[in-house]
């Protein structure tokens, strides 16, 4: 088939009732809906059996996690384009056939995304992954159109097609055979910012990620797992570290990852009286994962580097973004200076 949206589900059957008839509505007739069950244990499946007999479903027996769950339903699907979607995404016409046309017409683009808005303040950029994913030179993640937790109004300021550093995992469209060739997503992660590792692994192999903002789709965001959890923020840190150690090869590497662990270190005591005790332990323990677990990510920092064919750097960012925000009081995408981000916009 051309394109497979493959919609991960757990205990989601809320969502799957309020989001899916968007999906069926505006999915084009060459893209087949799938929806792969990570062990759910509500009514999720016989939901989908009654109302939608014409929805394929994939079940695993256990909850694999987000990034596992994806690697496993994607080998049984064999399509030129997978679409990675939340299960609480509304989605709006052409979405798809929007993205998957500028991929056609450009075969460098690995992996792309849409204008993600938020479904509950509508007029406003959703965090995961607003228009577009970028990073900092200490590995923090940030969006156009969301810096840390502040999310924008939308008022068309970021609707210029881009090239970005990563695409969401949110409502990814990602070309079947770049997903094989960097082995897709990295089980270890389990949830959050595996789509980060993807995307800086495909990077790695020369390819492009593209935001696509005419494509618009609306998410609810913190179905599985609110931002009000110390796991969270655990996954969060733990995945960040992991991130830069397997996938950042520059030659002050060590200096980087004690700069990164010196401002984990402050964001965890900031965390005492913002979030809690809870959070504020919650980078400790991801902290404490990342040593114990260092000889691992090691290992496989070698194998990636050992596969690496040349960077592309574009949508990275030269600077801080902690300071830029914290210090700098920069708030907004359109605030950042343009000298920083490395922009090449190569289409051939």
């Amino acid at each position: 088939m051309k394109a497979a949206v493959v919609i991960l589900n757990y205990n989601g059957r809320t969502h799957l009732e309020t989001f899916l008839p968007s999906v069926v509505s505006h999915t084009p007739i060459w893209a087949e809906i799938i929806v792969a069950d990570n062990g759910s244990n509500d009514d999720s499946l016989e939901f989908l059996k009654s109302a939608y007999p014409q929805i394929q479903t994939i079940k695993f027996a256990e909850n694999h996690g987000f990034a596992e769950g994806y690697n496993l339903a994607l080998k049984e699907i064999d399509a030129t384009y997978y679409v990675l979607l939340n299960s609480d995404v509304e989605v709006t016409p052409n979405w798809l056939d929007i993205i998957v046309t500028e991929m056609d017409a450009n075969k460098r683009i690995a992996a792309a995304q849409p204008k993600i808005k938020s479904y509950n303040q509508r007029d406003h950029f959703e965090y995961a992954g607003a228009s577009g994913g970028f990073i900092d030179k200490y590995g923090y993640p940030f969006c156009r159109g969301r810096i840390f937790d502040n999310c924008e109004r939308d008022i068309s300021q970021h609707d210029d097609t881009r090239e970005i550093f990563w695409a969401t995992g949110a409502c990814m469209v990602v070309r079947a055979d770049a997903y094989h060739k960097v082995e897709g997503l990295d089980k270890d992660f389990f949830a959050h910012m595996e789509e980060i590792d993807l995307c800086w692994r495909l990077k790695n192999q020369d390819y492009q990620i593209y935001c696509f903002p005419q494509s618009r789709v609306y998410h609810l965001g913190g179905g599985t797992l609110s931002a009000q959890r110390a796991h969270k923020t655990y996954l969060n840190f733990r995945n960040s570290l992991t991130l830069i150690v397997k996938n950042d090869y520059r030659k002050s590497f060590y200096k980087l990852v004690f700069t990164r662990m010196v401002l984990d270190g402050l964001a965890a005591g900031s965390m005492i009286f913002s979030r809690g005790i809870s959070h504020s332990f919650a980078v400790l323990r991801a902290h404490l994962y990342f040593y114990s677990h260092l000889k691992t990510i090691r290992k496989k920092r070698r194998y990636w580097r050992g596969k690496k064919t040349q960077f592309n750097q574009t949508g990275f960012y030269r600077e801080s973004i902690v300071k830029e925000y914290y210090i700098g009081k920069k708030r907004v995408f359109g605030a950042l200076p343009s000298r920083f981000f490395i922009r090449q916009d190569r289409t051939k």
